[in-house]
């Protein structure tokens, strides 16, 4: 098929698509932050007349003493509490039925996600198959959540998915990896808390990892066919924020200051993905997380640059303002010359975080594999350009690892 043809069906299907969410209610949620902010939303949980609360959260995070920050106020509060730790990375509807069955044992009302984008997919996916058939494969795709899921609310423990800020979930086949979405505003949670307090001391490495995740989330939307006043102010926001903020949280674990300001820019670029979605560098990352198991924020490092380079002439004027907002560019520079500098400081940010440039699991032989998934699924983004077959794998071959074994990155 012709790219035209493809940016025809692209542009209808994305027409189509865009009527539900126009005419969807005015997203109403609650945020706590700053010190404290943990025990503000568990008495939240409480006043809500709540009794009998799901834990959705990860076997560290149990051991760490993390849950148990939450657990304790809830319990002080009235609120029992039952704990599902058994979250991993890239939740699967195994993990989801797990946690249901814990649900519908102990009769919780309500549930409360704890922990990073998984355990908080998890768990949106959890409330809303509780309520609706008990089959969150049935879930998948748009606006099939046709009941209010029970009450959901979330403790983020790293910045980078936005996930506590957006009205979706993405959950795995067990045994095919494939990621399946799942879309609709009465997902969003009704309550979140943004405490710093829990991401001190968090590895350089995750820190990098996730940081980068929610740059990627505030620049696809910035550039989204879809962006409006209020993603791009959102995106903008969370652009200027994370280039101030990430280096400083990467070089120091314990600066409060650095991760609560990366909180809330994560914050900010998941609420722009209600609006303007995600585009081609998730559509590779995916897939590499599905082939590889690469975490998902260092898919989207890895590949971003190559991406907004391929994207740089159709998106010059969205790229320029952000390249002009971080100060790498001036007002003197062409559009085009302020995109590939704000492109060029994109590269070097990964460089500053120690994200290599190469990934040494990717093989030649699977790139045409993985380039056919990821044109598929950026075919459904409002992506201002799509990616031809063609264009996907020199996007890809740029992250092989070389023969004379440069620094590769070991997923």
């Amino acid at each position: 098929m012709s790219k035209f043809f493809r940016t025809l069906l692209q542009r209808t299907y994305l027409a189509l698509i865009t009527i539900p969410f126009k005419l969807m209610p005015s997203l109403a949620y609650m945020a706590f932050t700053g010190q404290g902010s943990t025990a503000q939303l568990c008495r939240h949980i409480a006043r809500q007349g709540i009794r009998r609360v799901l834990v959705v959260s990860d076997k560290p995070l149990v051991n760490l003493g993390i849950v148990a920050r939450a657990v304790d106020v809830l319990t002080e509060e009235g609120v029992s509490c039952t704990i599902y730790d058994g979250t991993l990375p890239d939740p699967t509807f195994a993990m989801v039925d797990d946690g249901l069955a814990l649900q519908a044992q102990y009769n919780c009302d309500a549930v409360l996600a704890i922990g990073g984008g998984s355990s908080i997919d998890c768990a949106k996916t959890i409330a809303s198959a509780a309520t609706n058939g008990r089959d969150a494969t049935k879930l998948v795709g748009y606006f099939k959540v046709k009941k209010a899921p029970l009450p959901l609310f979330a403790l983020p423990t790293t910045s980078g998915t936005g996930s506590e800020a957006t009205i979706a979930a993405v959950i795995s086949d067990h045994h095919s990896h494939e990621k399946f979405f799942i879309a609709d505003a009465k997902m969003l949670p009704d309550a979140v808390a943004l405490d710093a307090d829990l991401l001190l001391g968090m590895p350089a490495p995750i820190t990098a990892a996730t940081g980068m995740d929610a740059l990627t989330h505030a620049i696809e939307t910035y550039i989204s066919l879809w962006g409006t006043d209020s993603s791009d102010a959102h995106g903008y926001a969370a652009v200027k924020m994370i280039f101030e903020y990430l280096p400083r949280a990467y070089k120091d674990g314990n600066d409060a200051v650095a991760r609560e300001q990366m909180s809330i820019a994560a914050y900010y670029a998941g609420m722009a993905i209600n609006d303007a979605g995600v585009g081609n560098v998730h559509a590779i990352a995916h897939q590499l997380g599905r082939h590889y198991g690469t975490p998902h924020g260092l898919a989207n490092a890895l590949v971003m640059p190559e991406v907004l380079r391929f994207m740089a002439k159709t998106s010059q004027q969205p790229l320029a303002k952000l390249g002009r907002l971080i100060e790498v560019a001036t007002s003197s520079d062409s559009d085009l010359q302020a995109a590939e500098k704000f492109i060029d400081a994109v590269a070097d940010l990964n460089k500053r975080l120690g994200v290599p440039d190469q990934l040494d699991r990717l093989k030649e032989a699977d790139i045409p594999e993985i380039a056919i998934a990821a044109v598929k699924e950026c075919s459904g983004y409002p992506v201002p350009i799509l990616m031809s077959r063609d264009d996907c794998q020199a996007i890809l071959r740029t992250l092989l690892s070389s023969p004379e074994g440069a620094p590769v990155l070991a997923s």
